[in-house]
C-alpha cells in the first residue's frame, strides 16, 4: 500500500530573504503536498498564489511581542495562534517548515501544540529574536553559516548554507545579458536586496565619475523607492529599479557594491563574485555586519560602515580593487569555498529526516 504524500505547511513571509530559500525548498520536495502561510499584502502574495496554495493570517510586530509588548499585539497573537491550528487541523498536516519573521511565532507556537514537527531555517550569521526564542521548541534549526550555532546552544543546529533560486544554480540557464554592457570592460554591479538601499546609491553616484574614467561600466539596481533614479544619466551607466537575470549579472559582474543580507551573501558567494559590503546600519541587532565579517575573515568582501564612507574613502577602494586584478581573482575563489550550492538538497534532507519520510 502506497502511502499518502506528506503534507507539509510553509510558513515564509515578507521579503526575498525569507521567501526565496522556502521557495528552494519547496521545489525540491515534489512529492510533498505543500501548502503556503503568510500575510496579507506582503511579497508571497505575489510569488506563492499559482505554484501553492496560500494561506493568510493577520500577524505584525511579534519581535516586539517577545518582551512585554503591548495588549494589541498579544491578542493579534493569539488570534494567530489559533487560527493556524484551524489551517493546521483542517488541512490535516504533517509538519511545518519555517524562515522566521513574524509568521514564525504563530506557526511555531500552533504547530507544536498539535504535537506535529517543525524545521526552522536561519540564514544570518546572527540569529534573529524568534530564532533564539523558539529554537528549543523545535525539532531542527538549519542554519545558512557555523557561526550561527554558538548563538543557539540549547538547539539542534545543523549547517546547511541558505538556499538560493534555482536560475543560480541552473548550469543551462541563459548568462547572456540583455543590457548594453560591451565584452572585456570591468562592470560594476550595485544593489541593495530587494529593498534598495537609498545611502548607497547616492554615495555610487557621487563616486560614478572617478569610476566611469577607468572605462568601467555600472549596472545600478536602485530599488523602487529611490527618488533619484534618474539623476544621473551616462553612456557607462545603467539605472533599473530591479533586474530579472541576477544569476548571470552576478557572474559578468568584476565587482559587487551590496549591502550584507543573507541573501544577497549568499548569491555573491554562488557566483564567486567579489565585493564591497555596506551593511544597513539599521538592521535589527545590526545582525548584517556580522554576516559581512564572515565574508571579510575568508578573504571574500571588503566591509565598510555606512557612515565611515565617505565619496571619496568609497571611490578610493573601488579603484584599488579594480586595479588589482589578482586580488579580485582571489576574493573570487574565497567567496566561491564559501558557498553552499547544494544547500536546498541538503535542507530537503533534514526536512525528510525529520518528517519521518527518508
Amino acid at each position: 500500500m502506497v502511502n499518502p504524500p506528506i503534507r507539509l505547511l510553509i510558513a515564509a513571509s515578507g521579503t526575498g530573504g525569507h521567501l526565496f530559500p522556502a521557495i528552494a525548498l519547496a521545489e525540491k520536495l515534489p512529492e510533498y503536498n505543500i501548502e503556503w502561510l503568510g500575510v496579507p499584502n506582503r511579497l508571497e502574495t505575489q510569488l506563492v498564489p499559482g505554484t501553492y496554495p496560500l494561506n493568510t493570517v493577520a500577524v505584525e510586530g511579534f519581535q516586539q511581542g517577545l518582551s512585554l509588548g503591548s495588549v494589541r499585539i498579544l491578542w493579534k497573537l493569539m488570534a494567530a495562534i489559533l487560527e493556524v491550528r484551524r489551517i493546521l487541523k483542517q488541512g490535516k498536516f504533517q509538519g511545518v517548515f519555517t524562515t522566521g519573521g513574524y509568521i514564525a511565532g504563530p506557526a511555531v507556537i500552533a504547530a507544536r501544540s498539535l504535537g506535529l514537527p517543525v524545521v526552522f531555517h536561519e540564514s544570518n550569521a546572527l540569529p534573529g529574536k524568534v530564532t533564539r526564542f523558539f529554537g528549543p521548541w523545535c525539532n531542527a534549526v538549519a542554519i545558512g553559516f557555523d557561526v550561527t550555532a554558538k548563538y543557539l546552544l540549547r538547539t539542534k543546529t545543523v549547517c546547511v548554507g541558505t538556499p538560493v533560486r534555482s536560475q543560480f544554480l541552473d548550469q543551462e540557464s541563459d548568462n547572456t545579458l540583455d543590457l548594453p554592457v560591451p565584452d572585456g570592460v570591468p562592470l560594476i554591479v550595485v544593489f541593495g536586496g530587494s529593498q534598495g538601499a537609498v545611502a548607497v546609491n547616492k554615495l555610487v553616484r557621487q563616486s560614478a565619475d572617478a569610476l566611469f574614467q577607468t572605462g568601467a561600466y555600472i549596472v545600478h539596481l536602485t530599488g523602487d523607492n529611490d527618488p533619484d533614479i534618474n539623476s544621473l544619466q551616462h553612456p557607462q551607466y545603467i539605472a533599473l529599479p530591479f533586474y530579472h537575470n541576477m544569476a548571470a549579472l552576478l557572474r559578468r559582474a568584476n565587482l559587487a557594491i551590496s549591502r550584507s543580507g543573507a541573501g544577497s551573501l549568499t548569491e555573491l558567494a554562488v557566483c564567486g563574485t567579489p565585493a564591497i559590503l555596506i551593511p544597513y546600519p539599521f538592521a535589527a541587532e545590526d545582525h548584517q555586519s556580522y554576516n559581512a565579517e564572515v565574508f571579510t575573515k575568508a578573504g571574500a568582501a571588503l566591509s565598510f560602515k555606512q557612515s565611515d564612507l565617505t565619496p571619496e574613502i568609497f571611490t578610493t577602494q573601488v579603484l584599488n580593487l579594480l586595479q588589482s586584478p589578482a586580488e579580485l581573482a582571489k576574493m573570487a575563489e574565497q567567496s566561491k569555498a564559501i558557498a553552499v550550492p547544494d544547500s536546498a538538497d541538503k535542507l530537503a534532507a533534514l526536512v525528510k529526516e525529520v518528517m519521518g519520510n527518508q
